[in-house]
């Protein structure tokens, strides 16, 4: 029994999709709890999500 060879490598930080947030333009990473819904993900945070109506009103 080798140890190692059936192992699945874990992705790098480097290889991870990133998106910039709508609220504050800062660029985010993937994370493992949006990995089903990764496409519908525009904020970075609750804090960004919540303050999104304060920032269509300003623009």
């Amino acid at each position: 029994m080798a140890h190692g060879k059936n192992k699945k490598k874990k992705p790098t930080k480097s290889n991870l999709p990133s998106k910039v947030c709508l609220v504050c333009d800062r660029p985010f990473e993937w994370r493992k709890k949006w990995a089903d819904c990764w496409d519908e993900v525009k904020y970075c945070s609750d804090r960004c999500r919540r303050r999104r109506s304060q920032v269509d009103t300003e623009a």
